[in-house]
């Protein structure tokens, strides 16, 4: 059997112990460690350590490979684009997390650092882009585009043709028209229709 690479978790909230679950289910990765803020540091989480804060990713980028970052996304992407850019900047690199219970398609492509949670579902020539967050039960249909740094957040429908533009929210069960547009920076609120 083979010896499970190490990897560290960059942030320490809710949106980690959803993270933690796939990890653990998708089996490729040890986490080694959480990266969180200085008062949180020796607090555990799902029975891992907050070890590190973000002046130690200098030094952890030295012994470690593989990052994750598992701060969410709502209002916007810009504190998980510093962090991305930052542990990039030190050589990081960033695996792609899929649940062993998520559904996707040999036929889409994904980004490093994209988490696919439980029960989502990306379909044939679907894209998705990097550091994005696919969350439970969402649905990513055929030939939609989501582009980097999106949270597609736990229910929502993309239907067939759909692009999101980078650095977007889209809400618990929204639903999208096929074929449109969503501009970068978009903020959609759960349970709307998009036409």
């Amino acid at each position: 059997m083979r010896e499970k690479e190490k990897i560290i978790l960059v942030g320490g909230g809710g949106h980690c112990k959803s993270s933690i679950d796939v990890i653990e289910a998708q089996g490729l990765f040890e986490i080694a460690g959480i990266v969180d803020l200085p008062e949180n540091v020796g607090k555990s989480i799902l029975g891992y350590k907050i070890l590190y804060t973000d002046e130690d990713i200098p030094l952890l980028t030295k012994e470690y490979k593989w990052f994750i970052i598992t701060i969410g996304q709502i209002e916007t992407a810009e504190k998980r684009k510093k962090i991305a850019f930052f542990l990039e900047a030190h050589g990081a690199q960033f695996p792609i997390i899929i649940s062993p219970y998520a559904v996707v398609s040999p036929h889409a492509t994904v980004g490093e650092g994209t988490i696919i949670f439980h029960h989502a579902v990306v379909n044939a020539n679907a894209r998705i882009g990097r550091h994005c967050i696919i969350n439970t039960k969402a649905l990513v249909e055929h030939d939609a585009v989501v582009e980097d740094f999106c949270h597609i957040s736990t229910g929502a429908i993309l239907n067939g043709g759909v692009v999101v533009g980078e650095e977007s929210f889209v809400g618990s069960n929204s639903v999208t028209k096929q074929g449109i547009f969503i501009p970068p920076k978009s903020f959609i609120k759960a349970n709307s229709l998009v036409k």
